[in-house]
């Protein structure tokens, strides 16, 4: 058994987190990205683009993101093509990602009087400008309380990166363990780390649910 110090722990479980702050700043902005486009398109009037992105929705929603992880990673190589652990966990933590933050914002835009649409078309506005100047800037104020309080939701994720080898705050915590065989010692830090990077934007999620008055 290697001897490792409590110091020793620590100081490789922080840099592991460094890893999972990363990991989730990367799919979240990715996930942001996809979701407005498919919030765009879900705005359409266009039928079928409203049914493609229903189907995607219900894809990876309805699948468990442990699942997304192993077809990102191993399906993706079946094809012919290399993918490291750090790719398919980004592109599986974006596509997770995104298909929540599409319904999020759908119901966020649902809860505007129907009657801003009718009236912008009645004013001559396109599509994309309805969005940008009478859409958007109301909806912004609903959505980015429970936008903040999903991102918790990808910070926990990212512990499922741990199961394609990519060395992530639960995946470090595993090796010491293996390491040290003190389970119980190990994962309390993890668990710690874990909480410290949670709580605050749980916390920022609350705050700003408060200051928009979004139950109003």
């Amino acid at each position: 058994m290697i001897e490792f110090s409590n110091y020793d722990i620590i100081r490789n479980l922080i840099f592991a987190a460094q890893w999972t702050v990363l990991l989730s700043l990367v799919a979240f902005i990715g996930g942001t990205l996809v979701a407005l486009v498919l919030t765009a398109l879900r705005l359409t009037r266009n039928s079928i683009l409203q049914k493609l992105v229903a189907v995607y929705i219900e894809l990876f929603q309805g699948t468990p993101l442990l699942m997304q992880m192993f077809l990102c990673f191993f399906g993706v190589s079946l094809l012919g093509y290399e993918i490291s652990a750090w790719s398919a966990a980004i592109l599986a933590l974006t596509l997770f990602t995104s298909a929540f933050l599409v319904e999020i914002w759908r119901g966020c835009i649902d809860t505007l009087p129907k009657g801003q649409w009718e009236a912008s078309r009645c004013l001559g506005m396109s599509f994309l400008q309805i969005l940008r100047y009478i859409i958007l800037p109301q909806a912004l104020r609903v959505a980015i309380a429970p936008t903040v309080g999903f991102s918790v939701q990808v910070v926990k994720g990212t512990a499922l990166a741990s199961v394609i080898g990519f060395v992530e705050l639960t995946k470090a915590g595993t090796m010491l363990n293996n390491a040290t065989f003190e389970p119980f010692k190990v994962f309390a830090m993890v668990a710690v780390i874990y909480f410290l990077l949670c709580y605050p934007l749980s916390l920022s999620s609350k705050i700003l649910e408060k200051k928009f008055n979004v139950s109003r």
